[in-house]
Formats: C-alpha cells, sequence, structure tokens
C-alpha cells in the first residue's frame, strides 16, 4: 500500500510538471510570435547609440532594453531600428558589442545586423553586405576652446606644426591622420568619448571624427570646439565615412534586401528625415553621453 501511495504521489507531481512545461511553453512562443531583429551596436557612441538607466527617453520615448542587461538603449541607431523592426512586423532586440568585435560578434551569429553609426567602405564591403545610407554625416575636428588650434579653417593650417592627432579606433577616420602632413599621431582610442577626453586633457590637440557625434560632446563639454574645415581644402578621400549603412553578413543578403526594401518603402532616402531624427536625437540623450 505504501509503494502504491508513492506511485500516486509521483504521477501527481509528474502531471503537475506537464502542466507547469506546457504552460511556460505556450508563453514563451506567444511572446516570440514575432520574428526578431537582432541588431548590434555600442551603445556607447551617442547620439547614435547610447546606454541609459530609464526606460523612457525625456520626451517619453520608449527605450529598447539591451539584451540580458537591466539597462536600455537610445539614440538615431536605436530609433531607426525601431522603424525599420515595426515595419517589418519584427521584434527588436538590441546587442551590446564593443566596437573593436562589433564584426566578430556579428560573423559568430550573436546578431543578425549591425546598425551602429556603420560607414561603408571598400574595405568593409569586402567582409558585410551593406544597405543604402540611413545617415548622411559630416566629419570635422574638435579642439580645444581655449587651444592654440581654435581658429583653423584648412587642412593645411594644421600642417607642420606637429599638431597632435587622434580618432577612434577601427574606423574610417584612421587614414585622414595620415593627410597632415607633419602631424603627430596621440594614440587612437576605442570610444569617441575617449578621444575628447584625450583633447580635454592635452593628450591630443585634435579629434577627428563626425559632426552629430561631436555635437553631442559639445552638449556636456564646453571646452571644446567644433572646426568644419573650408571645403576647398578638407580632407581627400572621407567620402565612404559619410555614408551611414546598415551591415548584414556577407552571405546574409536575404536580410539586406529586407530592411533595404523596409527602408525604400518608408523613404528613407531623405536627407531632411534623418537630419530631423539625429536633431531629436541629440536632445534625448543622457547628460552622462
Amino acid at each position: 500500500m505504501k509503494k502504491a501511495g508513492i506511485s500516486k504521489v509521483m504521477f501527481v507531481l509528474m502531471a503537475l510538471v506537464s502542466v507547469v512545461n506546457f504552460t511556460g511553453c505556450k508563453k514563451k512562443n506567444a511572446s516570440s510570435s514575432k520574428p526578431i531583429l537582432k541588431v548590434g551596436m555600442e551603445c556607447a557612441y551617442a547620439p547614435f547609440n547610447w546606454t541609459q538607466n530609464a526606460d523612457k527617453t525625456p520626451d517619453g520615448t520608449a527605450a529598447v532594453p539591451i539584451f540580458r542587461e537591466k539597462y536600455y538603449a537610445y539614440g538615431y541607431d536605436v530609433a531607426v531600428a525601431k522603424m525599420l523592426a515595426e515595419h517589418l512586423g519584427m521584434e527588436l532586440e538590441i546587442h551590446k558589442s564593443e566596437w573593436s568585435s562589433i564584426g566578430i560578434s556579428m560573423d559568430i551569429g550573436d546578431y543578425d545586423c549591425i546598425i551602429a553609426g556603420m560607414g561603408k567602405t571598400a574595405e568593409r564591403e569586402l567582409a558585410y553586405s551593406f544597405t543604402t545610407p540611413y545617415y548622411y554625416r559630416d566629419n570635422c575636428i574638435v579642439v580645444k576652446a581655449d587651444g592654440p588650434y581654435v581658429d583653423v579653417k584648412k587642412l593645411s593650417d594644421m600642417a607642420e606644426k606637429g599638431i597632435r592627432l587622434t580618432t577612434q579606433l577601427g574606423t574610417g577616420w584612421i587614414p585622414l591622420l595620415e593627410q597632415i602632413p607633419g602631424a603627430i599621431k596621440a594614440g587612437n582610442f576605442e570610444t569617441t568619448s575617449e578621444c575628447f577626453m584625450a583633447v580635454s586633457n592635452d593628450v591630443a590637440d585634435a579629434a577627428i571624427v563626425d559632426l552629430p557625434t561631436a555635437q553631442s560632446a559639445l552638449m556636456t563639454n564646453k571646452g571644446l570646439k567644433i572646426i568644419q574645415l573650408d571645403k576647398s581644402d578638407t580632407f581627400v578621400g572621407d567620402g565612404p565615412m559619410v555614408n551611414v549603412c546598415i551591415a548584414t553578413r556577407k552571405n546574409n543578403t536575404a536580410l539586406r534586401d529586407k530592411l533595404q526594401k523596409a527602408m525604400d518603402e518608408l523613404g528613407w532616402n531623405d536627407k531632411a528625415k534623418m537630419d530631423a531624427l539625429m536633431e531629436k536625437a541629440i536632445t534625448q540623450q543622457p547628460a552622462a553621453n
């Protein structure tokens, strides 16, 4: 009788476990009924993307949870990713990655595309497939507001003066460092924030970056100044870095084409729309960024 009683109890427990498992699977399936758009970005490159504690931006816009973290992401890249995911009927999943490994992490399958302020260059096209630009940016240099290069207007103004230059590692800005005769390489950094800090702390005299990122930095660092060089005497070959595109794995042209189709249907080739969204993103970033 004791053995029969135990068997009966075990049967009831097994039945309960089955019910729990069935309920859990049903919930999981229900929550993942939509396909997932897995996007990689730094979450540390304001105003393109950043990390924040709150689930909303100052104007009430919903931020996106960062995969397996307690923080949220927002910025121009996140806004574009949200727009595309919603248009495609997909759930958006943001994955945070160091810039130096952002391509490697996509290649091994951590996420399926990169929407991270990435400029399309000839070198990158050998490794990835790209959409058309989802943002057109201008490049600039950032110097100290009270430094010796505050009145620079042309590339030639910096020639043979021993100016110490920096930029972000793994970017298309690095070749531009070679275009200033007599310049000194002060060392490049993992993030643009570190580049600005190097200028602020006199480790470097100037940082070569994009204009939106510089504008973002100046919101909290009044000791810096943005200089946009005269078009008649500026960097040669900086064109690719102004074209910010979505990257997919080289062989994943199906996703590339799907995202491109969504961009086309949304009319996301209008620079005025892009600029308006970027201006909004700059106003929404946390002060810490």
